[in-house]
């Protein structure tokens, strides 16, 4: 599969890497001379000072990066909005703001929030529902991890995105440890046996390299991503 207009990033579950692997690929996309812009639907934890965007722009550098909503507590989207008596935007206003970041970007990447079926509005709506109204211009990247339990959980979101009939860019490892044991190495050959394209692992605590190490390695972390 060539490089899609739109990248939305989801992940097996909450903290598997996808922020930083969203950095990596907005990284590698700049690097190949791609105008990129990130979308995040909705953004929680901002009491707490989360703000995804923020650190995908410390890592990858100034692009343009915004969320539809930011929400105050580190919940879901639906508890977060509760908690602050706020309006979640409907599945449809995230759609048309990342089509409208496309007909000025070559790639918009738009990360998602936990995993692939946490609802980003009031009616139920998931980023599988947003990927369905941006098809045919959008494809998935599954950020996963390379620990015990990683096969499972991944073969799970792709059986759900393929039941969905929703286009799949292919799989990355999030956090890839510097001494990786048996259940890893042997996590990581099955899922380069799977029908989608194992596209690459971002290194462990990358997000703790400076900002200049971080863009000049991660195109080798990202080393199956296509052209």
């Amino acid at each position: 599969m060539s490089l899609p207009d739109i990248i939305l990033v989801t992940g097996t579950d909450t903290g598997v890497g996808k922020t930083v692997t969203t950095a990596a690929l907005a990284a590698v996309l700049r690097r190949r001379g791609r105008t990129v812009a990130v979308y995040k639907p909705c953004q929680s934890g901002n009491a707490d000072g989360d703000s995804d965007i923020a650190e995908i722009v410390r890592l990858a550098g100034a692009m343009t990066a915004e969320a539809g909503v930011v929400l105050q507590q580190p919940l879901a989207p639906v508890a977060a909005a509760a908690v602050d008596g706020a309006e979640l935007p409907p599945l449809a206003a995230h759609a048309d703001r990342i089509l409208e970041l496309a007909q000025s970007h070559d790639h918009v990447l738009a990360e998602g929030a936990g995993g692939l079926l946490v609802h980003l509005d009031s009616d139920g709506g998931t980023l599988a529902g947003l990927g369905a109204l941006l098809a045919p211009a959008a494809a998935f990247l599954l950020v996963t991890r390379p620990a015990l339990g990683t096969l499972n959980h991944t073969t799970l979101t792709l059986e759900a995105l393929e039941h969905r009939g929703l286009a799949v860019l292919g799989v990355v490892l999030g956090s890839w440890p510097a001494s990786p044991g048996t259940a890893e190495h042997g996590n990581r050959q099955v899922l380069e046996s799977l029908p989608v394209p194992l596209i690459g692992a971002v290194r462990a605590s990358a997000s703790e390299l400076s900002p200049a190490d971080f863009r000049d390695q991660a195109a080798a972390w990202l080393n199956g991503l296509p052209e």
